[in-house]
């Protein structure tokens, strides 16, 4: 008996309406993404990839079609089931990082972990993490001493704290410069080739899209390969 995809998707469609006019963001999409697989949807400004992104980790309902999650039916759940599906089942990483500029990066993440499961500890596991992470100096510091790379970095700890099935990232090497952009890609490579996370990457870059296992391009809101 085959596994269950983390992600599954059928003839899904999302409308929006803008004014007089409805736009449909996406058309139809069929997708499937295995468990410890490194997948990149690849396509231009506008093509429906941040909308796809959004629907698979439930901060926008579907118009139509099918979400399926680790086998769980994303239009059947409450929004609390929602809601808990972002804490524990899939993990967020953003172009803008996102961190509070008040917090260290150490208590930026132990907020994640707090929210999750109410527990602030980091274990030795997770540590290891940090190390492959490069930012095991650097918790202490707040994000305004951080580089862009390290904020990144610390986005993708905080992303991944609560040991999420799958990992979401929406153009996270679109605010890095080149270098620092190869080493996080790099690091999300090593993410899924030592832990088998599964990744699930937006990028209008083909460069960027080859550190994945796979990559599937969008436009005009369908998957064209």
């Amino acid at each position: 008996m085959s596994e269950t995809p983390m992600i599954q998707t059928r003839q899904l469609t999302k409308t929006y309406r803008v004014g007089d006019i409805d736009v449909h963001a996406l058309r139809g999409v069929n997708l499937e993404v295995n468990k410890g697989e490194f997948i990149s949807v690849v396509g231009a400004s506008g093509s429906g990839k941040s909308t796809l992104f959004s629907v698979l980790g439930g901060l926008t309902p579907a118009t139509s079609g099918s979400v399926r999650i680790n086998g769980r039916d994303l239009s059947h759940m409450t929004n609390a089931e929602r809601t808990n599906l972002r804490k524990d089942t899939v993990g967020f990483v953003f172009q803008k990082y996102n961190l509070l500029p008040t917090l260290s990066a150490e208590d930026n993440i132990k907020l994640v972990k707090y929210i999750g499961s109410h527990n602030t500890e980091l274990d030795s596991s997770f540590k290891e993490v940090l190390t492959l992470l490069g930012i095991a100096d650097r918790l202490k510091h707040k994000p305004r001493a951080l580089s862009g790379g390290q904020q990144q970095r610390v986005a993708i700890a905080r992303s991944i704290v609560n040991q999420p099935a799958i990992l979401l990232a929406d153009e996270p090497t679109g605010n890095l410069d080149s270098q620092n952009s190869v080493a996080v890609l790099t690091l999300l490579r090593d993410l899924n080739e030592r832990l088998g996370q599964t990744i699930l990457m937006i990028t209008h870059d083909e460069e960027a899209a080859s550190y994945s296992h796979r990559r599937v391009h969008m436009r005009d809101g369908q998957l064209t390969s």
